[in-house]
């Protein structure tokens, strides 16, 4: 789509939502001119194209489709079938996986797909088979009742929340918490690594059904499972290959399709053949209806990052974290690891600032930069408020941002901090900065998004 055109298309929809509500209309144009005015250095978000954010907005929203391509619980899907194809065929021969379903909401809606997925075909399949029947309809009640403390009594092992798990990875606020017996690995309170000898002791002690880990799960019958929602795009850019590509290896891999692979909000699952027939349950089993007009934005985005310019974005992704990181790091920042070879970087700001997570969070959005508090390895603020920020770099790559303004952007960040107090020994989300300071920070982040407009396209 030519330039002319995406400016025309985005003004003609906000006269058509204008005339049904003009605040949404005046809320979305907001919504765009705030992220003109911040740089986004939240890791979990990013833009997505103009092609992708159109898909979404269109007729396919008025579908039921139940069920899976050909398959279909209501009639009427045939472009609902072509469109879910299309998503899955690109997704496949994106990651060079086996099987791929696209239907799931968001990520957390990817890992209770992949989780009861591996519950049945590893708890209820073989138990079917043993009692002689097709489907959980024909057990008598007793047998039903043994079969649901089955599968209740699973085991999960994932990596502790304060050193970069996830809630939806058996922890009790979520509900995969209350569906597993689970236990966490974390890292070495010192280097701030992983370390896998201990862990395979953990690992073999604890013998969970669904490991998010590594290859050990094979040894101890575990289901390998790989959430890659943050660096699915690192992946689908050919950054990560060979043994630091999980859908080479994982029985399982989750993620979601916004984050650094820039589609729509959305999820999605890759799977062996072995888990395939079970994946494809994951409506009526976990999900209710699929959004035909979500998984056409994904069918866009997939397609986008088949494509070698993805290739050049997501190796960019990296070289502009490491120059962040090496820019906080010489300006006399803490940073958990000591660098990274990723899109994240995981700033101390407790050690470093004297900050806490929200304090600083709060600090930087008035400065123009959009972060978000994290928790860190052996966290004492605890998860509201915390003593870290997490700073990702995939939205300013897409802007085009290099590594020399990422080593500028780290200047602003440390500046911001510095001129950054607590306003109270115990008050942990109140702070003070230092009004003329934001002012130039906030001036200096606008020079930097002069060069980079957001959606160009775009003049509202």
């Amino acid at each position: 789509m030519s330039d002319p055109a995406v400016a025309i298309a985005y003004r003609s929809a906000m006269e058509v939502i204008s005339a049904a509500e003009p605040d949404v209309a005046e809320a979305i144009v907001g919504e765009l001119e705030s992220q003109r005015r911040q740089l986004k250095l939240i890791a979990s978000e990013n833009y997505a194209s103009p092609a992708v954010l159109l898909a979404m907005g269109n007729w396919l929203s008025d579908k039921y489709a139940e069920g899976i391509p050909g398959r279909r619980f209501y009639a009427g899907c045939e472009m609902v079938d072509r469109i879910e194809t299309l998503a899955s065929d690109h997704a496949k021969a994106l990651f060079g996986a086996a099987h791929a379903y696209v239907q799931p909401h968001s990520g957390i809606d990817a890992n209770l797909v992949a989780y009861w997925a591996i519950l049945a075909h590893r708890v209820e399949q073989p138990f079917l088979k043993e009692a002689g029947v097709d489907h959980v309809n024909d057990l008598d009640p007793v047998s039903w009742d043994q079969l649901r403390n089955e599968l209740h009594s699973q085991r999960m092992m994932g990596m502790a929340l304060d050193a970069g798990g996830h809630l939806t990875h058996g922890f009790r606020p979520n509900i995969s918490g209350k569906l597993f017996d689970q236990a966490s690995y974390g890292v070495d309170s010192t280097s701030g690594l992983l370390d896998y000898s201990s862990i395979a002791t953990q690992v073999r002690e604890f013998r969970p059904l669904v490991l998010i880990l590594g290859e050990i799960a094979h040894d101890v019958g575990a289901t390998f499972m790989v959430d890659m929602a943050h660096f699915a795009g690192l992946v689908a850019g050919k950054v990560l290959v060979g043994d630091l590509d999980p859908v080479l290896h994982a029985d399982v891999v989750t993620s979601t399709t916004h984050k650094s692979l820039r589609g729509p909000r959305g999820g999605l699952v890759l799977c062996t053949e072995e888990y395939a027939p079970y994946v494809d349950k994951g409506c009526p089993m976990v999900l209710g209806g699929p959004l035909p007009h979500v998984m056409a934005a994904k069918a866009v985005a997939l397609s986008e990052a088949r494509q070698p310019s993805f290739t050049t974005y997501a190796t960019q992704i990296v070289d502009n974290a490491r120059a962040l990181a090496d820019g906080l790091l010489r300006r006399g920042a803490h940073l958990i690891t000591g660098g990274t070879d990723n899109h994240l970087v995981l700033l101390d700001v407790a050690s470093s600032f004297g900050l806490t997570g929200r304090q600083a969070e709060t600090a930087l959005l008035d400065a123009g930069v959009v972060t978000n508090r994290n928790s860190v390895p052996g966290e004492t603020n605890g998860a509201w408020y915390t003593s870290g920020i997490r700073l990702g770099t995939p939205a300013l790559t897409t802007l085009g941002f290099s590594p020399d303004e990422l080593d500028e952007v780290a200047d602003v960040i440390v500046t911001a901090l510095r001129a950054t107090t607590p306003a109270t020994s115990t008050a942990k989300a109140k702070y003070e900065i230092d009004a003329r300071v934001a002012q130039a920070c906030r001036s200096r982040c606008a020079d930097l998004l002069a060069h980079h407009r957001l959606y160009r396209e775009i003049d509202l």
